[in-house]
């Protein structure tokens, strides 16, 4: 019976995203990006979106992130994007992501500002180093990192365009365990070996984040 409830809650919930038509953005789709600082690997069970018309979206991203270069600090921006299509601007992101290397399971909520939204609809003149060109760009990307300790930090950015710091958020540990306690405790898989390797010499950099 919660199952059935749950599915005709989603099918109302697609029904009422369809009802409002496609999104007014000068763009087809935002784009979503997942980090992790270097050796501190991370597997993110979902990330879900309510948008600024109050409508929500589960499961959007997932899965293995992008790494950065060094383990301590951040990269500010990128990481594995995704573009999130048929959706209109966030107003709150929630991520629920294992820390392999602690082992820890985490949820985070991220409440996005309007000058973000202001931001990732305004166009700004840009140089592409790649094309060497100056070209109009729009930051419709949202990167997001996770670290050990359930810090997340967040930027808007785009191609060509610098990336803006939108806050540092600190998640809550996830007391059911990985995958909403349905997995017995079983994390999605052991840290790699060079992993490993580096937290048994050098340890995990908490105070970097």
């Amino acid at each position: 019976m919660k199952r059935l409830l749950i599915g005709l809650l989603a099918l109302a919930l697609v029904g009422c995203a369809s009802g409002y038509g496609r999104p007014k953005l000068p763009y087809d789709a935002w784009y979503i990006g997942i980090a992790a600082p270097r050796y501190m690997e991370v597997w993110v069970e979902s990330v879900d979106v309510i948008d600024q018309r109050g409508l929500a979206f589960e499961n959007v991203h997932g899965g293995v992130v992008g790494y950065t270069r060094k383990p301590e600090g951040w990269h500010k921006g990128g990481g594995k994007m995704m573009p999130i299509g048929n959706v209109d601007l966030p107003e709150i992101i929630f991520v629920r992501w294992q820390s392999l290397v602690e082992p820890q399971t985490y949820n985070v909520r991220i409440d996005i500002p309007q000058w973000v939204r202001d931001e990732m609809v305004k166009p700004q003149r840009a140089y592409c180093i790649g094309r060497k060109s100056w070209e109009t760009r729009f930051a419709h990307d949202i990167s997001i990192g996770m670290a050990p300790g359930g810090i997340a930090k967040v930027w808007v950015g785009g191609p060509c365009l610098e990336q803006k710091e939108i806050g540092r958020f600190v998640g809550k540990v996830d007391k059911r365990g990985p995958y909403q306690g349905q997995s017995d405790g079983e994390y999605y898989r052991p840290p790699t070996e060079v992993a490993r390797r580096y937290i048994e010499q050098h340890g995990i950099p908490y105070g970097s984040w």
